[in-house]
C-alpha cells in the first residue's frame, strides 16, 4: 500500500443550554428531526424524557444538557429544540439538544485531546479548534453510559482451556480514547486473565508499536478504535500497514459507528476485521482468529 485514500469526516455541531458549541460524528447519526410529542418512560433516568417513534420503533431520549450536569432543557425551549437520532453500540438512541448549527468537514489530525484537569468525568474526547471556536467532541459512549450504567456490566464468556492459553500468549495492544470503551476491552480480558497493553490515542499507540517491536515482542493483535483526536484508527492501521520494519499484527477496529461504510473503509486501509461495540464474545473470538493467522 503506497498511498491512503482520504474518508471525509464530518460532524454535528450542536448546542446544548448556551452559546458553546458540541459536536458528534455524523456517522453516528441516522436523523435529525424536530421537537416531537414523547411517550414518557416511568422510572427512567431523569435525563430520559421519554420515547420518540422513529420508522416505526420506540427510541428513548435523552436530553444532553441534562445527562452532562446542565440545566435541563424548559418546556418551552423543547418546542424549538431539535432531536439527533443515533445509532450507537448497536441501539438507536435520541439526544435532545437545544440547537443543530450546521456540519462541517473536520480532519482528526487537527483534534486535540481534552486537557487532563478536567478530570475522568469530563464528557468529551476532543477539542477542535474552527474558525476561532472551541468545538467540545462529546463522548456519547460515556454519557450513555451514566443514563444506563447496567450497559457496562460485561456478561461472561466461556472459553475452552486451549482458547484461553492461546489468548494469553499474545502480544495485545488496546486503543480506545473513550474511558467507558477502554474499561469495557479491559474488563473482558481482566476476567480471563489475560495480558495486555492499553492506550487512549493513536500517536501513542504507534509508539508502542515500534517499541515492542524493537524489543523482539511485536504486537500480535491491535484493537483500535476509528474515531480519535490525532491518529485516528484508519491512519494508524494504515501507518502500521505502511511500515516495513514493523511485523504486521492482526489489526481489529472497534467502533460504536454501526455503518456499512465506516466498515468498508476499514477494509480498505488493512484492517482484518471491524466490529461494532460492544460484545464480549465477538472480540474474543476476532482475536482467536487473529491467533490462527499469525501462528
Amino acid at each position: 500500500m503506497s498511498s491512503k485514500t482520504k474518508q471525509a469526516q464530518k460532524l454535528l455541531l450542536f448546542r446544548l443550554s448556551g452559546a458553546r458549541l458540541f459536536g458528534i460524528g455524523t456517522l453516528k447519526i441516522r436523523e435529525i428531526l424536530p421537537f416531537m410529542r414523547l411517550s414518557k418512560l416511568p422510572h427512567s433516568h431523569p435525563a430520559v424524557i421519554g420515547t420518540a417513534t422513529f420508522r416505526g420503533s420506540a427510541v428513548p431520549v435523552i436530553d444532553m444538557a441534562a445527562a452532562v450536569g446542565n440545566p435541563p432543557l424548559t418546556a418551552e425551549e423543547q418546542q424549538k429544540a431539535s432531536i439527533i437520532i443515533t445509532d450507537i453500540q448497536r441501539q438507536e438512541i435520541g439526544f435532545l439538544v437545544r440547537g443543530v448549527h450546521e456540519i462541517i468537514e473536520a480532519d482528526w489530525k487537527h483534534v486535540m485531546p481534552p486537557p487532563k484537569a478536567l478530570g475522568d468525568r469530563a464528557f468529551i474526547t476532543g477539542l477542535l479548534d474552527v474558525d476561532g471556536d472551541i468545538i467540545q467532541l462529546l463522548d456519547v459512549e460515556l454519557l450513555l453510559a451514566k443514563v444506563y450504567p447496567e450497559s457496562l456490566v460485561t456478561r461472561d464468556v466461556t472459553l475452552t482451556d486451549v482458547e484461553s492459553e492461546t489468548l494469553k500468549a499474545l502480544n495485545i495492544l488496546l486503543v480506545d480514547d473513550s474511558q467507558v470503551a477502554r474499561k469495557q476491552l479491559s474488563d473482558v480480558l481482566d476476567s480471563k486473565d489475560i495480558s495486555y497493553q492499553v492506550t487512549s490515542n493513536g500517536d501513542e499507540a504507534l509508539q508502542i508499536l515500534l517499541k515492542n517491536n524493537e524489543l523482539g515482542r511485536p504486537i500480535d493483535i491491535l484493537v483500535s478504535d476509528i474515531e480519535m483526536p490525532g491518529l485516528d484508527g484508519y491512519e494508524l492501521t494504515f501507518n502500521v500497514r505502511d511500515n516495513p520494519a514493523l511485523k504486521p499484527p492482526y489489526v481489529i477496529l472497534h467502533t460504536s459507528l454501526n455503518s456499512e461504510m465506516s466498515l468498508s473503509y476499514a477494509n480498505q486501509v488493512g484492517a482484518n476485521e471491524a466490529l461494532t461495540k460492544f460484545d464480549a464474545e465477538e472480540l474474543l473470538q476476532a482475536m482467536l482468529r487473529g491467533a490462527r493467522e499469525s501462528g
